[in-house]
């Protein structure tokens, strides 16, 4: 039996920054820290996100947000948030910030390490009462404002979550504060949604209601990507994206598959997680294919195949065509670098609910391929 949960209030439109005010006085946040990374910082998209508040209110800021969140970070950010003497945190950003934001609001409140409650950990420890959080997403990838994890890189290595799926007071979607993103940006991001609404949709836990969402978000998706990377100021097309991008997160409740069991020890690595999904889905659903049944013409039907068996490549031209890196080595990863990488696989929870069963020996020759 599965649950079904769809997580907090979401404010979405154009303009929706302006009532972050607002949700901050309903959230009883009277000095919330702000996590945000440089990058947004630097392209006045913080500047744009938090137009509405008075510029005393933001002067507790933590912008060391790394491209993969890292417990150390998280450390510091908790630690930022006691010498600011707040009482509540505002992600504004990529899904790097956002999730790094979750697990500042954790550690909050929560004595480390991260890794106690860590959904990996069989000692995990269940959360108690955090800070209000409220999360802006200044991307259309991740789907973190609205998913059920802050995925993390712990201290020990190992890429994965931190179950929280109540963590989230509300949060606040605009299109607007995407227009500017560039283009391999909107194209790595937006694969990385697409991926999370196609693996979920693939994924043989039982939810009718995330399924109608998944294929919702898949649509939009593979409707307007292009046109998102081509003229990134498409207001329509950024809407389209970032209603995709949540669509996919909203579905995370049937978990994902080889895709992402491969993504999180590479991205552990260093290396973009929306990229890496990029470069290892056309593959996965190749691989996946036997095991999808009418799920399988659905995807072909919405990515414009003209069957079955030509998806997966028609995916791969998709990638091609968005100037997307479509091998592990185009990112100058070194071949010996994959050591492992089979076996933590196997160890992550996407693996559980891939649609086929997997072993070591087909996971080293998916690596193999998309090498």
């Amino acid at each position: 039996m599965s649950l079904i949960l769809f997580g907090p209030p979401v404010h979405f439109d154009f303009g929706a920054r302006k009532l972050l005010p607002q949700v901050l006085a309903s959230a009883r946040c009277a000095k919330p820290l702000f996590v945000t990374d440089r990058g947004v910082l630097a392209a006045g998209v913080f500047k744009q996100a938090t137009e509405g508040l008075s510029s005393d209110l933001t002067q507790a800021l933590f912008s060391e947000v790394p491209p993969n969140p890292t417990e150390a970070s998280a450390i510091a950010g908790a630690q930022a948030f006691h010498a600011f003497g707040c009482d509540g945190v505002v992600g504004i950003g990529g899904g790097a910030a956002l999730d790094l934001a979750k697990a500042i609001a954790i550690l909050a409140t929560h004595s480390p390490p991260l890794w106690n409650y860590s959904n990996r950990n069989p000692a995990e420890l269940p959360l108690g009462v955090t800070p209000p959080l409220i999360l802006m997403p200044t991307t259309s990838g991740t789907g973190s404002e609205v998913g059920r994890s802050a995925v993390i890189i712990f201290d020990n290595g190992i890429k994965a979550g931190v179950r929280c799926p109540a963590i989230v007071t509300a949060a606040v979607c605009d299109p607007e504060l995407t227009l500017g993103l560039p283009p391999l940006v909107t194209a790595t991001t937006g694969m990385d949604a697409l991926a999370h609404c196609v693996e979920t949709y693939c994924s043989a836990t039982v939810n009718p209601p995330a399924d109608a969402i998944a294929v919702d978000g898949m649509q939009r998706i593979f409707s307007n990507i292009r046109q998102a990377v081509l003229h990134g100021h498409d207001r329509q097309a950024r809407w389209h994206m970032m209603m995709g991008s949540l669509e996919g997160a909203l579905c995370f409740q049937k978990g994902m598959g080889a895709v992402h069991a491969c993504a999180h020890p590479l991205g552990a690595l260093g290396y973009h997680h929306g990229t890496l999904n990029a470069i290892l889905l056309p593959h996965v659903l190749r691989l996946n294919l036997d095991f999808l049944g009418e799920k399988a013409n659905k995807i072909a039907e919405l990515c414009g195949a003209r069957s079955v068996s030509e998806m997966p490549e028609k995916i791969f031209n998709l990638i091609a065509e968005l100037g997307i890196p479509l091998r592990l080595r185009d990112l100058g990863l070194e071949r010996v670098r994959l050591s492992g990488i089979a076996q933590a696989a196997m160890l992550d929870n996407a693996n559980k609910t891939n649609p086929r069963l997997m072993t070591v020996d087909l996971y080293e020759a998916l690596l193999d391929q998309v090498y």
